[in-house]
């Protein structure tokens, strides 16, 4: 499994310009999506034998990934 492929702009080619735009003018939208970007590389890292966690730590940080994704999409939309 590609775990790069859940990158919000590889998740999201066509909304390219629109992220660009948020992430150059909307201080909330940048902080959210390098929050999102954090935890996808830490969840990577895990995932890929490059730290340990245990499963319940692993959820969690998938969880809040999922929450971050969730509000970058609704921002997406909006804009």
């Amino acid at each position: 499994m590609d775990l790069l492929k859940h990158d919000i702009a590889s998740e999201f080619p066509e909304l390219k310009e629109k992220i660009h735009t948020l992430k150059t003018t909307h201080q909330h939208f940048a902080k959210l999506y390098s929050e999102y970007d954090e935890l996808n590389h830490q969840i990577a890292l895990v995932e890929t034998g490059g730290a340990v966690m245990t499963d319940h730590g692993l959820e969690t940080l998938k969880k809040k990934r999922l929450h971050a994704k969730d509000e970058i999409v609704q921002m997406l939309n909006k804009a």
